[in-house]
């Protein structure tokens, strides 16, 4: 005879508690083989978000790893980098058992004598990542310097931001994209803008109140908060997002950014990446539609050839986006650059009144 069977569900574990178990299991091993007179072996997932091999098959739109990294005590250079990373786990470690968030910066500086530079803190906490098979927030380690504003109202935990009631004020973006909810918005379209010198230039112009949008810039390379709040904006929203960078080899790799990812958080690309977004400008063809002074047009230098010569070959441009190549390549050819703010040249306000709009209008992006 059969009783009856109560099934309880238990709740899933916070994240928290699920990190803090790896890590104790991950110091366990590393502690058993030192004891055991044994060298460590530590496998790390290697991640690319691009190849230079168009013509091959490769995968890096998959999100697979495309190898393994050994790290092992044997090597001098391998044992200052798992020195660092052990450091690094003992802080992280910490700041999950008291709720605590802190920024790599901060890690760097609780021991710089060790640590030496700070793309070795970078360098740990990815490392960390992978081998825990999470993304960066999920460590607390975390720090924003994007900014937003126009026609959108959201809470991050207690607090909420209310960009609609002053829709040219600029707000912080949330460092805490997981505690973003009840995101209302009756904005048309998302504006991302490279530099905050341009994001500021379209807040005097009252630029939200005539064009019912969403500004956000990550001044300059964008952090991970403003592409993960970017990344929740479109999903959820389902808005056109247009991005607005200067027609030059920086600005070309921060757009890429922005769509496809970074090589250094390939890992977690998935979490990041924006495929939606759309070059509005500036195009090196502006500098003739919009007669652009030859003074604003500036000499590409010797290192700017080289990274547009470095970017030319990744595997994306050849086979998602081909419009973007011919575009990088024409200002390899032309070897000039320019600023965004180059196009201010007719009039102060001439990139809010008649640039961004006349463009959306027209559909003038690739």
């Amino acid at each position: 005879m059969e009783g009856k069977r109560m099934r309880f569900q238990s709740e899933p574990q916070p994240q928290s508690v699920i990190l803090l178990t790896k890590i104790k299991e991950f110091t366990r091993a590393l502690l058993a083989d030192l004891t055991n007179g044994r060298s460590p072996l530590i496998l790390i997932d290697r991640f690319r978000s691009y190849c230079t091999r168009p013509n091959s098959n490769c995968f890096c739109a998959s999100d697979l790893p495309c190898g393994k990294e050994v790290l092992t005590l044997r090597r001098k250079s391998h044992a200052h980098r798992l020195a660092v990373m052990l450091r690094v786990l003992l802080i992280v470690q910490k700041l999950l058992q008291e709720n605590k968030h802190s920024s790599k910066r901060d890690i760097y500086y609780t021991h710089p004598s060790i640590f030496l530079d700070q793309s070795m803190v970078d360098q740990a906490i990815n490392d960390i990542c992978i081998l825990m098979q999470c993304s960066r927030h999920n460590l607390n380690v975390s720090a924003g310097n994007g900014l937003i504003m126009g026609w959108i109202r959201f809470s991050e935990g207690e607090r909420i931001f209310d960009c609609i009631s002053y829709p040219n004020t600029a707000h912080p973006v949330p460092v805490h994209v997981e505690e973003v909810q009840d995101i209302i918005s009756v904005a048309h379209y998302i504006l991302v803008v490279e530099k905050e010198s341009v994001f500021q230039r379209l807040a005097n112009d009252q630029f939200c109140n005539a064009n019912h949008c969403i500004v956000i810039t990550g001044r300059g390379y964008p952090d991970i908060p403003t592409r993960r709040f970017l990344r929740l904006l479109v999903e959820n929203l389902r808005l056109p997002a247009y991005c607005l960078v200067d027609c030059d080899p920086y600005g070309f790799d921060i757009l890429t950014t922005y769509r496809f990812g970074s090589m250094q958080m390939a890992y977690d690309t998935k979490h990041l990446r924006v495929p939606e977004i759309q070059w509005l400008g500036a195009i090196p063809s502006d500098s003739e539609r919009y007669f652009v002074p030859k003074q604003c047009l500036l000499p590409l230098t010797a290192e700017d050839k080289r990274k547009v010569e470095a970017m030319l070959p990744r595997c994306y441009l050849q086979r998602e986006v081909p419009e973007w190549r011919l575009e990088l390549n024409l200002i390899l050819q032309k070897g000039v650059k320019f600023e965004i703010e180059a196009l201010s040249v007719h009039a102060l306000s001439f990139l809010s009144e008649s640039y961004i709009p006349s463009k959306i209008e027209a559909k003038l992006k690739i």
